[in-house]
């Protein structure tokens, strides 16, 4: 299938409401207004491609983007290509979901995470911790430094309140991603949790809230700890 055509059926899935929605959260008038439940036929039928992958990102479109995420091959994804990817991203649906998914499932996540969170672009440091979140989900603990992630907890705990509006987001959702994931690190996440308190950020006309993180980590603890995931992307 080509870009054009996916192109064609994606615009044919579009709806007004969804553009409402998309608009409220902060999406760029590029987009088609596609509900994520009516991409999945459409991901079935091409599963992994990543060329198509990477044409449909560089189009622009919100939801062309969004749905290049789910075809991409991850694997085959180089650094160039995750930074391209982090560099165009145009809102958050597509730098804290897609580009981070994509990332964590590379070999260059953890490089490229390292390298985002450092950022003075906010929507690249954020595509940065969304990754790190992913990583934790996805790996084995045996396969992630976890010296590594103690030490990107306490500049969470030392740094979150300082950070923009959606970096302090995401980077409370770390701390919860760490704590739910990573089972050796679940008290510590707690205490930082504990620490960090409340984090506030502007959320727009959403009805979105800042998630509670010692609620959450507690929730998760009564539910099972460390059930890794296969994918991150949904």
């Amino acid at each position: 299938m080509t870009r054009d055509e996916v192109l064609l059926q994606l615009q044919a899935l579009g709806t007004e409401q969804t553009r409402k929605t998309h608009a409220r959260h902060g999406a760029p008038e590029n987009m088609y207004g596609v509900k994520i439940g009516d991409m999945k036929p459409l991901v079935k039928t091409i599963k992994k491609d990543y060329q198509l992958a990477k044409d449909l990102y560089a189009t622009g479109n919100s939801d062309a983007m969004y749905f290049a995420g789910l075809i991409a091959d991850d694997a085959a994804m180089t650094k160039k290509d995750l930074q391209a990817w982090a560099d165009q991203a145009t809102w958050p649906m597509i730098g804290d979901t897609t580009v981070a998914w994509v990332a964590a499932g590379s070999p260059h996540g953890w490089e490229m995470a390292l390298r985002w969170i450092d950022s003075k672009k906010v929507s690249v440091a954020c595509s940065g911790w969304c990754t790190l979140s992913g990583i934790v989900a996805l790996k084995d603990d045996a396969d992630l430094d976890l010296p590594a992630l103690q030490k990107l907890l306490d500049r969470v705990a030392k740094t979150v309140h300082s950070q923009p509006d959606r970096v302090r987001y995401v980077m409370n959702s770390f701390v919860i991603a760490l704590g739910s994931y990573v089972e050796p690190l679940h008290a510590k996440a707690m205490v930082a949790a504990t620490a960090i308190g409340p984090v506030t950020c502007d959320m727009g006309d959403t009805a979105c809230k800042v998630p509670d993180a010692s609620a959450y980590l507690a929730k998760m603890k009564a539910h099972g700890l460390g059930k890794k995931r296969k994918t991150v992307k949904c």
